[in-house]
């Protein structure tokens, strides 16, 4: 049980593992959004951005595990000093509130279009006849422009641990490896 739980020198077995799937899903995301936004509908971006909606779910249900994760594990975490340790708490409650209502906020799109919602099959979201335009153009944009904000915390967050391990002064890359 010990190699699951986080301690003060690493994160454990299922912290890091939903760490580097849900990295690796909000890579796949990030290249259909921005392969789609970059050269249009085309087989490509049908290809990667085509499970945009289910994999936003999976994210969605990841997200709330891995949060769930870290309550559970609270006690047992590194004590966070300083300033840099305090602006890397603040960035990664950012991190986690974005990744909790861009699904959320695309579920209210989807709503507001009328248009079924299901996941791998399941329906999660039934269809409806008219739309809700004044929920679904607000949340469209909103997804959009919040995705884009999660895009570069994300890539700040992979640079704030690689210069930190090129720096040689904190390893907190192998906390996670």
């Amino acid at each position: 049980m010990s190699r699951l739980r986080d301690t003060a020198e690493s994160y454990g077995l299922v912290s890091r593992f939903l760490h580097w799937l849900m990295a690796l899903l909000l890579f796949w995301q990030f290249a259909g959004a921005l392969l789609y936004v970059g050269i249009g509908d085309t087989a490509v971006t049908r290809f990667v951005g085509g499970r945009h909606l289910e994999l936003g779910a999976v994210l969605f249900v990841l997200v709330i595990l891995r949060a769930g994760w870290a309550l559970i594990n609270r006690e047992r975490r590194p004590i966070r000093h300083g300033l840099a340790d305090r602006a890397a708490g603040f960035g990664h409650a950012l991190l986690y509130g974005l990744m909790l209502f861009i699904p959320a906020i695309a579920l209210l799109r989807q709503f507001g279009s009328g248009k079924p919602f299901s996941v791998f099959g399941l329906r999660v979201m039934p269809g409806r006849s008219e739309r809700i335009a004044w929920l679904e153009a607000p949340a469209d944009l909103l997804h959009y422009w919040l995705g884009f904000a999660l895009l570069a915390l994300a890539l700040g967050h992979a640079s704030f641990a690689l210069a930190h391990r090129a720096s040689g002064k904190r390893h907190l890359l192998r906390r996670m490896l």
